[in-house]
């Protein structure tokens, strides 16, 4: 399967009268993209404002942020499942709006949103102060249930990512990278000589706002299966979950996951990129065991001498993680794990919770419990007090003067489980 991503780098956005790109601006007809979005009945308001890198605004509480994609050749549209049919996606070529984000805030759903801070201590460690960003504020009818609530916000993202997205559909664009992975047995005989690498994507699935979907499928319902990395691009894989802040992937994560692009990059030079296999995080042992054995199995059906498994969440999800390592070690595969680490302030503390002798190949996003005071902002958006309940702050996280002393868990991407963000560490 063969993918061209188009893109084009946006500068600014700005409120206009039409919605276009022009010499790197986003231009926005703000009434056009409110009548895209709206219609949901438990939704009793709708507003839209912008972000800039730099500004004193803060964002708060995050539920999702999503990349502006169009298609412009191949089968299917941006989020299959969702936005568009249910065709298979990842071929062809794709537009994206690269340095334009859509985020979505509001009332908060649950307790395990985030904070964006475009400038400041907070900036340091998430990569969405760096985008341009359209903030749809999302305010719920009085006493919708939260499922509800995720769902009707979810779709409001989606809808304006597509909408915005569809404005670079015949722009030019300023970059274009090409991605292809071959049938299997056609891509093994390409790099014979290469050691056969596989990514082992994890998926938040734990139910209760802990979901994500897989065209348009809630991830619980799988079992482990096979899918080309181009998909991914396509919107194929999206959030709607609300775990912490620091190491949820936000839709837009899933649509640029770093160690998909990464492996991409070395594809034909040390390593042979046969693709990526999604399995889920559950709940109950019996499905952790089903999963963690069809995953294993899967690996070593297609002959991988490798994986690397990336995870999603901390505490139960670690077992997972833990599961498909031991598992794939002991069929002789080697495996690196991806996650971050809950070691408590002081760092003392045990970092997952549970580990194995076999994950002796980690790499860590960071230590999510480690404490941070965020600077007062001069604009807000969305609601400031969500700092006293959301993951990671406490009862008088939000100080007087704006400020708010938390754990950088409260930072949307902080300890990102996939590498998208700015923490790790290194051995000596």
């Amino acid at each position: 399967m063969r993918l061209e991503l188009g893109k084009i780098f946006i500068k600014d956005v700005q409120f206009s009268d039409v919605t276009k790109v022009e010499k790197g601006v986003l231009y926005i007809n703000k009434e056009e993209l409110l009548k895209e979005v709206s219609g949901d009945e438990r939704l009793k308001s709708i507003d839209v404002e912008i972000a800039r890198p730099g500004e004193e605004v803060r964002i708060i509480p995050v539920k999702d942020v999503i990349e502006p994609r169009v298609k412009v050749e191949g089968k299917g549209g941006i989020f299959p499942g969702f936005i568009s049919k249910v065709d298979t996606v990842g071929s062809g070529r794709t537009h994206i709006l690269k340095g334009a984000a859509v985020v979505t805030t509001g009332k908060i759903v649950g307790f395990q949103e985030g904070i964006i801070d475009m400038t400041g201590e907070g900036a340091k460690y998430t990569p969405f102060s760096k985008t341009n960003n359209v903030v749809l504020v999302c305010e719920p009818v009085d006493n919708l249930p939260q499922h509800e609530h995720e769902e009707a916000v979810r779709m409001v993202g989606f809808k304006a990512a597509c909408y915005l997205g569809r404005a670079g559909k015949d722009v030019e664009p300023d970059e274009i990278k090409v991605y292809e992975t071959l049938p299997l047995l056609e891509q093994v005989k390409m790099y014979p000589s290469l050691p056969k690498v596989v990514y082992v994507y994890m998926l938040q699935s734990q139910g209760l706002l802990h979901d994500t979907y897989v065209y348009g499928i809630d991830a619980k319902k799988i079992i482990p299966t096979f899918i080309y990395p181009t998909e991914v691009f396509d919107g194929a894989i999206v959030s709607g979950n609300c775990v912490s802040a620091c190491d949820k992937n936000p839709t837009y994560v899933h649509m640029n996951n770093p160690i998909i692009e990464d492996l991409y990059e070395r594809h034909g030079k040390d390593i042979n990129f046969i693709g990526c296999i999604i399995t889920n995080e559950n709940v109950y042992l019996a499905d952790k065991e089903r999963s963690s054995n069809y995953t294993a199995k899967l690996v070593e059906f297609i002959g991988a001498d490798a994986a690397i498994i990336s995870e999603e969440g901390f505490g139960n999800p670690d077992a997972d993680l833990v599961m498909n390592c031991n598992k794939i070690e002991e069929k002789g595969i080697k495996t690196v794990l991806v996650t971050d680490e809950y070691a408590g302030r002081d760092g003392a503390s045990q970092s997952l919770a549970d580990s194995t002798p076999k994950g002796d190949a980690v790499v860590t996003a960071g230590n999510a419990n480690e404490l941070i005071v965020l600077p007062p902002m001069k604009k807000v958006i969305g609601h400031k007090e969500a700092a006293n309940i959301i993951a990671g702050g406490y009862a008088g996280s939000l100080k007087e003067d704006g400020s708010i002393e938390a754990e950088i868990q409260v930072i949307t991407g902080a300890t990102s489980e996939v590498g998208f963000g700015y923490l790790s560490a290194k051995g000596f």
